[in-house]
């Protein structure tokens, strides 16, 4: 057995030993196999789908989709770290945040990372989304303990957020922070058992919310069945939230005010035909360049948008794609793909935590 088949055999084993345990009202086995760091020069994968000679511009003729490390279970939420040069990512269902970095490979950053108790009730317990704040701390999306949270330097974590108006979230998924300090997520069911039918669900609805600097909560929309992912245009006057629902996959524009309402919602891009196709994976992750143009996870890869929702192309590593984030100089994007991790050099830059 070669040891990407074994890899395979032990990412199917951890998913077996995750449902047999929530069946039996027991943690689960809490280590899963060691991911794999693949070292330089890094085998390639996928392809880039040009629609619009206008991509160019942003993704070279040449670029590449480098192939950094595998073996997780379903790799999520990139962030990249400028104080030490390295990338930090979420492995959803192995309750784990992993580090990255070039030359050093994959190690464990953070375990457990989202959820804290001994029973599971979802295949997916673990932090999902992060991003980093203006004093450098990591900030996790917590699917088990249904809140967001901050990481201290001593890797103490305080909660920001587990509640509103006196009901817990469902599964806090993605966030961004604004300029000010100013901090939005979207909340949908996918870290409770049974999802949109949880009996877990305190809310009736999945919304997206602020959490003021000064630490207030308020609801931004409630319009979404299914929000997921969340970015901000470098202008900070919209607002992008992904809806990762089959038959209404599609990402939407708000108008942001100053005081964190929105208005003139609008579908900025749609790809409910290829969903519907049966094409895998949903709206989901997206990230924004310096020039407003949308990267954005969705069915075979990450979509580039111009500001205007048009639709360039997509780098397509070949797999079911969840999360992207700008690292390095700010010209290279690091996408979570299924149970790997992978990058591609490009021309345009990104907006960084």
């Amino acid at each position: 057995m070669n040891r990407f088949a074994a890899i395979t055999l032990g990412a199917g084993l951890m998913s077996v030993l995750l449902s047999r345990a929530m069946a039996a009202d027991q943690p689960p086995y809490p280590t899963p196999t060691p991911p794999v760091s693949f070292k330089a020069p890094y085998p390639t994968v996928g392809e880039i789908e040009r629609y619009d000679p206008e991509l160019d511009r942003l993704v070279p003729r040449d670029a590449k989709i480098e192939k950094l490390a595998t073996g997780m279970l379903w790799s999520e939420g990139p962030v990249w770290v400028k104080d030490g040069g390295y990338l930090l990512f979420s492995d959803v269902k192995a309750n784990t945040t992993y580090k990255w970095q070039d030359g050093a490979g994959i190690s464990v950053y953070l375990r457990p990372s989202g959820y804290f108790g001994t029973t599971w009730h979802s295949i997916e317990p673990g932090a999902n989304g992060l991003t980093i704040d203006s004093q450098g701390r990591l900030t996790l999306c917590e699917h088990g303990e249904r809140r967001v949270a901050r990481l201290d330097a001593d890797k103490k974590q305080t909660a920001l957020a587990d509640h509103f108006e006196g009901k817990r979230f469902n599964s806090p998924n993605d966030v961004v922070f604004d300029s000010q300090g100013n901090l939005y997520f979207t909340d949908p069911p996918y870290g409770l058992d049974g999802t949109f039918q949880s009996k877990q669900k305190e809310m009736d609805y999945c919304g997206v919310f602020r959490i003021s600097k000064d630490g207030k909560v308020s609801l931004v929309t409630k319009e979404l069945n299914a929000p997921n992912g969340i970015a901000l245009s470098p202008d900070e006057k919209t607002l992008y939230v992904a809806n990762s629902d089959t038959n209404r996959a599609i990402w939407m524009a708000f108008g942001l005010k100053p005081d964190g309402t929105v208005a003139n919602g609008r579908v900025f891009a749609d790809v409910t035909d290829l969903t519907k196709k049966g094409m895998v994976g949903n709206p989901d992750g997206m990230k924004v360049d310096k020039q407003g143009n949308v990267f954005a996870t969705g069915p075979g890869g990450v979509f580039v948008f111009t500001p205007q929702g048009k639709r360039l192309g997509k780098i397509a590593p070949g797999d079911k794609t969840s999360n992207c984030a700008w690292g390095d100089d700010g010209h290279t994007l690091y996408i979570t793909n299924n149970d790997k991790l992978v990058r591609i050099r490009l021309s345009t830059e990104g907006k960084q935590p």
